[in-house]
């Protein structure tokens, strides 16, 4: 090969990886607390996306963090799940509109627990419309909880700005009803109770469909094998891994 031809190739090789490199670094994000007080915690883990965490107080487990998803994209919002009360859900609704500069579309409940939905009227009385699964609605129903507004079967797709986000029911687990939320924007999936923790126990079983666990998480994780961020309904998010641990932590039980 001629030398000069050579040379050339070799620089032209370097600027794309060098390139290719510096774009890798740009899409690093580094998550940050962007809001705390006593009753709640909002951590940006992406660069659209931010952890809202509140808290119950169980017999069984003491306090818990009990964790929702928000994202956003030109000046709007969704929300998965709502803090656990409604003073809570009062905080956060203020913080995006005051600090974040967004409307809010929709709230998503993503099962009929209160750790969900507890802070449901505070986003009724914003006037901020809510969607759930149509089994959520029933149980709410029967629970004589606050009954979100509009009910979809199978999966449900709303508009964030210029992009998406969808929520889905994959099968029983955690509850009967159980759905995740999914932001392509950020490649960013909220399970919600339906997926655990690393080294987390299985946690409050009472509404719970053991023997269909692992076969559903086992669904999530084939319709999005490449997501980024996993965020679980309790404890620390992270990656596909938290898929990986619950479908083993419910294999094979009845």
């Amino acid at each position: 090969m001629n030398p000069i031809i050579k040379t050339l190739l070799v620089f032209v090789f370097f600027i794309a990886n060098s390139e290719d490199a510096i774009s890798q670094k740009r899409i690093v994000f580094n998550p940050k607390v962007v809001y705390n007080s006593k009753n709640l915690v909002v951590t940006q883990i992406a660069r659209n996306s931010f952890l809202h965490t509140s808290y119950k107080q169980t017999n069984d487990f003491g306090n818990v963090p009990c964790n929702g998803l928000l994202v956003r994209n030109s000046n709007e919002a969704i929300v998965f799940d709502t803090p656990t009360n409604n003073e809570s859900a009062d905080e956060l609704i203020h913080w995006v509109k005051n600090f974040l500069h967004c409307k809010i579309n929709a709230i998503i409940p993503t099962h009929f627990h209160d750790d969900c939905l507890g802070g449901l009227k505070a986003f009724h009385e914003s006037h901020i419309p809510s969607y759930a699964f149509f089994k959520t609605i029933e149980l709410a129903t029967i629970d004589s909880a606050e009954i979100p507004q509009n009910g979809f079967r199978d999966s449900l797709i709303l508009k964030i700005g210029n992009k998406i986000i969808v929520a889905k029911f994959f099968g029983e687990g955690h509850t009967k009803d159980n759905i995740v939320g999914y932001f392509p924007n950020d490649n960013i999936l909220f399970g919600g109770c339906l997926i655990k923790e690393l080294e987390a126990s299985k946690g409050y079983l009472g509404d719970a469909t053991i023997a269909d666990w692992s076969a559903t998480v086992e669904k999530v994780k084939t319709q999005y094998p490449n997501i980024k961020i996993v965020v679980p309904g309790h404890g620390d998010y992270g990656n596909k891994k938290l898929l990986h641990y619950t479908i083993q932590l419910f294999k094979n039980q009845k």
